[in-house]
């Protein structure tokens, strides 16, 4: 068993001279090696033990992904401390300051962009005693110093006390306590994750179960660097192998951030990228528009390509199979004129995505797969360090969430935990090195969700006979019928967000209810320009009457379904709906850091709302609730 420590060491040993950290630097990237990284992540760990950082001593860290946040993680576990990683999607609130003061973080390390945050809750953070900063800022104030001041104190101080940092790497074992992750789920409250050393470089030696990545890749990482899924898939992962990390060019904000990504990957030219459902629907609606932006021609030529390629690849595992690979040479045709310069667009050396962070539809992963850079699937989540299975390469199937990795155990269990035979639907339920150690300073949810060392995941799903996970959603988000009979709802919100071009997002709720309702939040996009082409107004009421035709005739067309793929029990279908007059989004906390809906908070939230859908009124789709819900949203 090895610490992450061991796994930084070998890698320097193997991988000295290859770069590790990709960082833009005025107008072009420059590479630090595995070397170069060493030689400062002791230089800040002799700084961090200089300010009397002790073993076991919580440090948080705010910043966005960059050489220094890795350098500063690698640091706080070289003194057997531990490390706090943090959102920076958090805001100056309740919600920072949790976590913080659960933690019990005496020290904080933030960049520039997120010092202010900090600063605006400082007064609230009861164990605080010191702020780091990694970047040069006008003012400091009381309890602040800059990055490089802690290194020089560092330097000054392994001049006297050389053997304290070797030591204390020493005293690091792999079941030392490596990071607190609190989870920003679907539930109520975040819990503190306690990921142990052995917790992730067990679950790195799974991830490479099926996989291998060649020492001379690189990846771009666009996911924050807290996240569970970028962490180990990214950081530790690539690694662990010698290849490379580039972090995206860092903006004034997150939106200038995000669209320094796109001139980065011409840069970096990354031959894998990780990805979440939401990151994905974005890559897909700009590769569209740039389509339709080239004419009718050229759109059609795009869609009899994508027709043609979703009937040859099949599952993915029988791609060009049987008699298809007669057909070979029509493909290569669509990929040369149409598919290959889609690629370019990630700088030409894309091989693949790895999804993951939540459920990504087959809609997607057939698209991916058809323009030659296929989204292979996996399901995880932070209590496990993440990953739980994974679709790759040479083992995958489309629609599933992949294999198994090795030396996990699974077994598939009913609401009374009883595990279920092969191919039925349950509560995933996993046992492995790369569970967690438990929830922090929370023993009653530790006890709830590790039972006998097996983790009870929440998730539903089933296993195929080759061993392929399929994860079907929320086990304990199911909806409830009046009788007791339970469904999971993923699966119909997913149809009706994938094929009614006028919802943006949907949910639905049934709470031992006489029937199921659902929530909509319109596609305001789609809606402006629809109305825009027939010359209507969004102030005219009757103009909105017609929209919630078309949306009404769209759900009416998955209800009326004949294709395996959209035919769900009627029973959990909608039969009344509601327009709502706010989105679900980070900022009013519905939605999570992964984008996935929080449904207890939205159900408080639109509590008004659902309760109207149990009335008479409630019949009507075409209602007056309705018409003045779309017309606030269309304003806002």
């Amino acid at each position: 068993m090895k610490s992450i420590i061991d796994f930084f060491n070998t890698s320097v040993d193997q991988y000295a001279n290859n770069p590790l950290i990709w960082k833009k630097t005025e107008d072009r990237f420059i590479a630090y090696s595995y070397k170069d990284i060493q030689k400062e992540v002791h230089q800040v760990a002799n700084g961090l033990l200089s300010i009397k950082i002790n073993q076991g001593d919580r440090v948080a860290l705010l910043s966005e992904g960059r050489k220094l946040w890795l350098v500063s993680e690698l640091a706080i576990l070289h003194i057997g401390a531990i490390n706090v990683p943090l959102s920076t999607k958090l805001e100056a609130d309740a919600d920072l300051v949790f976590r913080l003061n659960h933690s019990e973080a005496e020290t904080i390390i933030t960049s520039k962009n997120q010092l202010d945050k900090i600063r605006q809750v400082k007064s609230e953070l009861k164990f605080l005693n010191t702020i780091i900063v990694l970047d040069e800022v006008d003012k400091m104030h009381k309890e602040e110093t800059i990055i490089h001041e802690v290194i020089e104190s560092g330097t000054e101080f392994s001049k006297h006390n050389y053997k304290v940092l070797a030591e204390r790497i020493s005293s690091v074992t792999p079941d030392t306590h490596a990071n607190i992750c609190y989870t920003s789920g679907t539930t109520a409250d975040p819990k503190g994750i306690v990921l142990s050393h052995r917790n992730y470089t067990a679950n790195v030696e799974q991830a490479f179960s099926y996989i291998n990545i060649p020492q001379n890749y690189k990846t771009l990482v666009v996911l924050p660097w807290d996240h569970a899924f970028a962490h180990t898939a990214s950081l530790y992962s690539f690694m662990h192998k010698g290849a490379s990390i580039a972090s995206v060019q860092i903006g004034r904000n997150q939106h200038e951030t995000l669209k320094n990504f796109a001139t980065n990957m011409q840069e970096i030219k990354p031959e894998i990228l990780m990805s979440v459902p939401a990151l994905a629907k974005n890559f897909k609606k700009n590769i569209e528009k740039g389509i339709q932006g080239k004419g009718q021609f050229a759109k059609s030529l795009f869609e009899s390509g994508l027709k043609f390629a979703y009937w040859y690849n099949g599952d993915g595992k029988n791609a060009g199979g049987g008699l298809k690979w007669l057909s070979k040479p029509i493909y290569t045709f669509y990929k040369s004129i149409i598919f290959n310069k889609i690629k370019e667009r990630f700088g030409g050396n894309l091989q693949y995505f790895i999804g993951g962070g939540a459920l990504l539809d087959i809609e997607l992963q057939r698209f991916f797969y058809a323009i030659g850079i296929p989204m292979y699937q996996g399901y995880g989540l932070s209590e496990a360090s993440p990953i739980i299975s994974a679709n790759t390469p040479k083992y995958h199937k489309m629609g599933s969430s992949g294999k198994i990795v090795n030396d996990l155990e699974i077994k598939i269990c009913d609401p009374d935990g009883q595990e279920l035979p092969l191919g039925e639907k349950g509560e995933i339920v996993i046992r492995g090195e790369n569970v967690m150690k438990g929830y922090w300073k929370n023993e009653e949810a530790t006890k709830e969700t590790i039972k006998d060392n097996w983790l009870y995941t929440g998730d539903l799903g089933y296993l195929d006979g080759e061993n392929y996970l399929y994860v079907l959603g929320r086990f304990k988000s199911l909806l409830i019928g009046a009788d007791g009979e339970k469904y999971s709802p993923e699966g119909i919100e997913e149809a009706v967000i994938d094929h009614c071009q006028f919802i943006d997002q949907f949910m639905l709720h049934n709470n031992q209810n006489p029937y199921t309702s659902g929530l909509i939040v319109p596609n305001k996009e789609k809606i402006n320009s629809w109305l825009k082409q027939n010359n209507l107004s969004s102030d005219n009421n009757e103009s909105l009457k017609q929209i919630l035709h078309l949306i009404a005739e769209e759900i009416n067309v998955i209800k009326q379904a004949s294709n395996q793929e959209l035919q769900f029990p009627s029973r959990w279908l909608p039969s009344t709906m509601v327009v709502l007059h706010e989105s679900f989004s980070e900022q009013n906390k519905l939605l999570n850091s992964t984008m996935k809906v929080v449904r207890p908070k939205v159900e408080e939230f639109f509590k008004e709302e659902i309760d109207y859908l149990y009335t008479p009124e409630a019949k009507n789709f075409i209602s007056d609730k309705n018409i003045n819900n779309l017309k606030n949203l269309l304003k806002n």
